[in-house]
Order: C-alpha cells, then structure tokens, then sequence
C-alpha cells in the first residue's frame, strides 16, 4: 500500500524512509483520515517530511501522484456554466477598434454590472460586448479585449483585467536552488549583527589551548555558543500573475536568504498585502496567517524586505474590493502603512527594469509611500537596500 507513492517521494528526492512510510500506514490503521484528500496531504506531510525545506518538493511530488482525484469547488463552477467560457475562436482588433472600446468607469460600477449580468444572462455568448462569455469586448469573460474588465476563467493576454475570477494555484519558491553566482550572498552578508547566544556547544581553540598551557599541560577544553548573525528579517514574496518570469531571480534571493539569517520569517502574498498572507502556495487558500498577528507577533527589531514588481490596478491600492483576487475590506494602501509603521525599516526590492517603473502607476505609488527605498533586484540595487536595512 502507498508503495508507488512512497517511490515518487523517493525520486522528487524527499529523504523519506520505510520507517517514515510505516508510521504513516500505521496512523491509517488507526483511522487518523478517512477518504479525505486534504486530511491526508496533511497527515502524510507530517509523518513523512522531516524539514520544511522539502515541502515544496513534496508539494509537487503529491500533486503529480495524485493529480485528477481532487476537485476544486470554487465559487466560478456554482455560478457560471462552464458552457458560458468555452473558446471557439477569436476576435482580432485593430489599434483603432480598440480605442473605441469604453471602459464602464470604475471598480463599483464593473462589479455592479456583473451581478446584474449574472441576474439577466440565460445562456452562452461569444464574441459580444455585453454579455458574460468569450471572444469580444465585454468587459466580463476572457479571450478578448476590455480596457478595464473582470476576467473569468482564461488566460491573461493584455494585462488589462483588475480583478480575476478564478481559484489559482501558485508554486513555494525552493530555497533548495543552486545558486549561479555567490554575489547575492556576499550582498545580504553586509546585513550581520553576530552575537553568541545558546548552549556552549561548539569548541574554542585558541581560548583552550591558552587554558590547557596555564594548566600545565593538562587538557582543559572551553566551549563557546554558536556564533550566528543575530539581525532578524521578514521577508514578504510576491507570487503569480506578473512576476512569473522572475521566478528564479526570487529563487536565488530566496535561497541565499535562507542561508544567511538565522532569524528570518517569510510570507507569501499577491500583487499587494492585505489581510491575510501565506506560507504554503499549495495550501493558500485554506491556511493563511492573518496580517494583524504578523504586525503583533514580530518586535520592532525586525527589518522588513519585500519582494515584487509592484505593478497592479491602482485599485488595488486605493480601494476596497479592489484585489484583483478576493473582496478585500480595506485597501492595500492602508496595509502597507501599518507596516512602515510598525517596523522602522522596510524595503522593496523590485525585478522588473527601472526603465518601467514610471509607466506603471501602481509602482510609483508604492515607491513614493516608502519614501523612494524600492530597489531594483540586481547587485547594485540589493546593494544599497542592505546598506539601508544596516543603519
């Protein structure tokens, strides 16, 4: 039983043993979960992953193994037929029909006009400038063009939508990644405070050989605490949608991070931090940490590092409801200000070119709240967000 699974673990080379595969089985035989796919992802996590540096590996070993036994029921299926998204061709639009195509002014007034859609529409449209359906240039639907619109289902093509209807998964980024250059190490070395704290486990050589000659031979061994660099970070990652292509950029940061602060916390979140944030990509949706225990849990030692493109809807930023995701209560504005005021130093670190960031309003924005410490993710520009952080 679970043997081929067992095997796949092996091969995404998580370092599980039969002693581990038997713990499990037996947790089974006592009933522990019962045809329960999400019971069993975390039952079989925990006996089986013995560091959260293999999660991801583990993620992705489980979801290849049982790929096609778990249905999502999201809030799209129950509401619209799936008749209703079904791409069978494509409008092509010039420049000039394009500019002709108006947006219905604002956030309100789109979700307003959906739930009257969903009220009126009885059937499957396409390639129409009204209706929920594909194709056209209704603001609601995908496969076509709205300068401002609610995407449903699809894929993104002209980066124009401000809310997205669709339950998405995003990959933990592995800081288990061979790093191609030591310079971003080197970089965040420049962020020590070493201090020696713990029990005395590790032995001084000079301080014993020094203790050994005043005793007159005889070997008296001295132990020091580990010596550890004592700064301590929070590090907030940007996943999904835009910042797909800066994956292993992320990576790279992410890994040398993990390696170089023995105190660093990190969350995940999309396009801008709201109320809630997450650890585990696979699991987002279900556990999340709440912001307000991030803000109450963390001193103000902490030193803060974000890490995104910053490129979004202005709603996003300046509304409620404006998550390109979720109906969030409060903007993304306000959320970012209760960090900058509970932590002194807080930077962003930003890997699309800086030739971009004047065209993107959402990135001036931020830029502006943190008082211009948004930096580009390269050698220079991490550079001086540590130099910052150090002070």
């Amino acid at each position: 039983m679970l043997i081929d699974f067992f095997t796949t673990l092996r091969k995404a080379q998580v370092p599980v043993t039969i002693k581990e595969l038997l713990v499990l089985l037996e947790a089974l035989d006592r009933g522990l979960v019962f045809a329960n796919l999400d019971d069993f992802y975390l039952l079989s996590r925990t006996c089986l992953v013995k560091d959260e540096k293999y999660f991801d590996r583990f993620d992705r070993a489980f979801g290849s193994y049982f790929h096609g036994l778990q249905q999502l029921d999201g809030f799209m299926e129950s509401l619209i037929p799936e008749d209703w998204l079904r791409k069978e061709f494509e409008r092509v639009l010039t420049d000039e029909e394009r500019a002709q195509v108006e947006s219905l002014g604002g956030l309100e007034k789109l979700l307003d006009t959906l739930r009257e859609r969903l009220d009126e529409q009885d059937g499957r449209h396409a390639g129409g400038s009204k209706w929920i359906g594909t194709g056209g240039t209704s603001p609601f639907g995908h496969g076509g063009y709205n300068p401002e619109g609610v995407r449903i289902g699809g894929e993104s093509r002209h980066k124009r939508a401000v809310k997205v209807w669709e339950k998405r998964q995003f990959r933990d980024l592995d800081d288990n990644v061979e790093l191609g250059t030591r310079n971003i190490k080197v970089a965040l070395r420049k962020l020590r405070k070493f201090a020696r704290t713990g029990a005395a486990d590790q032995l001084d050589l000079d301080d014993t050989i020094s203790s050994t000659a005043r005793n007159a031979g005889y070997l008296d061994l001295k132990m020091v605490p580990e010596r550890h660099n004592a700064v301590k970070v929070l590090l907030f990652l940007d996943v999904g949608g835009s910042m797909d292509p800066y994956i292993r950029e992320c990576e790279h940061l992410f890994s040398a991070a993990r390696t170089e602060f023995k105190h660093l916390e990190y969350f995940y979140f999309h396009n801008c931090v709201y109320e809630k944030v997450w650890r585990n990509n696979q699991r987002r949706y279900s556990e999340t940490i709440p912001m307000l225990d991030v803000l109450h849990t963390y001193g103000r030692d902490y030193r803060v590092i974000f890490v995104g493109d910053a490129a979004m809807s202005p709603y996003e930023l300046l509304y409620p409801q404006g998550s390109v995701e979720h109906f969030n209560e409060e903007p993304g504005q306000l959320w970012l200000q209760r960090i900058i005021d509970t932590w002194d130093k807080v930077i962003w670190l930003n890997p699309s070119h800086t030739r971009s960031w004047n065209y993107t309003q959402s990135t001036q924005m931020i830029r502006q709240q943190l008082d211009d410490h948004m930096y580009p993710l390269t050698l220079e520009g991490l550079e001086q967000g540590i130099r910052y952080l150090s002070r």
